[in-house]
């Protein structure tokens, strides 16, 4: 499917406006085209962490002696799963972003910084489609919901800030660097197993607290599970991840601004 340049600029009267507009149609196409040829659609939006978390739940519940998280542990892990997935999977496609709209980008003059956020925007609309999975497991396994459950749009605001950061600082640099798209994809696996995903920051050895701080997903994580689970939320945390989604999407906007000209002469 195609984007017209016409369809990219439509005639509206701001920029912002502009912007908006060619955000949600760029936004709606790669929803449109990643559905379109697959008879399952929506589904396979959280076929994926929800096999991962069954998987989990089987190995710390049945296999093992669970000492870590809290019950019932399926809710505990589908809480910082899925919001895990809406930043893996923007990360890893952002290393894409440029060079396979790269006819695209060079044809259109709407602010370039559109091809990152369509990403997150995208990813973030099948987030917030996968939460049905977990007021499903978490009604089915009898979890409480709390009124910290009111928190979750500012888990989504801090996270939609570190997510377009991270972006911004990806996108460009891989055009310049075809490897780091590998070596994106390896940090990312290793910072599954560095973020409270399947544990909780307070499981981890005293000494790391203060580390694992400076993981802006800790605080993010702590955000989303204290609507089942108030103990774990740590405004410490929450507020040293906050910090840091500020700053990386600082360091995102001044690395794409130094680089997209370059950028367009590369792609």
């Amino acid at each position: 499917m195609t984007t017209t340049l016409s369809e990219v600029r439509p005639n509206q009267r701001t920029p912002f406006a502009r912007y908006r507009n060619a955000l949600w149609l760029l936004t709606r196409r790669d929803l449109r085209v990643r559905y379109s040829t697959s008879a399952l659609g929506y589904v396979w939006s959280i076929l994926d962490p929800l096999v991962m978390a069954l998987i989990y739940w089987f190995v710390f519940t049945q296999v093992f002696q669970k000492s870590v998280g809290e019950d019932p542990y399926i809710v505990f892990l589908l809480a910082a799963l899925l919001p895990w997935m809406w930043f893996n999977g923007t990360t890893a496609d952002a290393t894409r972003a440029f060079l396979r709209e790269a006819k695209l980008i060079r044809s259109t003059k709407i602010p370039r910084t559109i091809w990152v956020n369509r990403l997150v925007l995208s990813k973030g609309i099948e987030f917030l489609a996968s939460l049905p999975v977990l007021a499903a497991f978490a009604i089915f396994a009898g979890a409480t919901l709390h009124v910290e459950v009111l928190l979750f749009p500012l888990a989504i605001l801090i996270q939609g800030v570190l997510t377009v950061g991270v972006g911004l600082i990806v996108a460009p640099l891989v055009v310049f660097f075809r490897d780091l798209e590998r070596a994106v994809k390896l940090a990312l696996r290793a910072l599954f197993y560095a973020s409270p995903i399947i544990y909780s920051t307070a499981d981890l050895p005293e000494q790391l607290h203060v580390v694992a701080a400076f993981n802006p997903l800790s605080g993010i994580f702590s955000l989303y599970r204290a609507a089942f689970f108030p103990e774990q939320l740590d405004w410490y945390l929450v507020g040293v991840s906050a910090a840091m989604s500020v700053l990386l999407l600082l360091v995102g906007i001044l690395v794409f601004r130094r680089t997209e000209r370059a950028v367009l002469k590369e792609i």
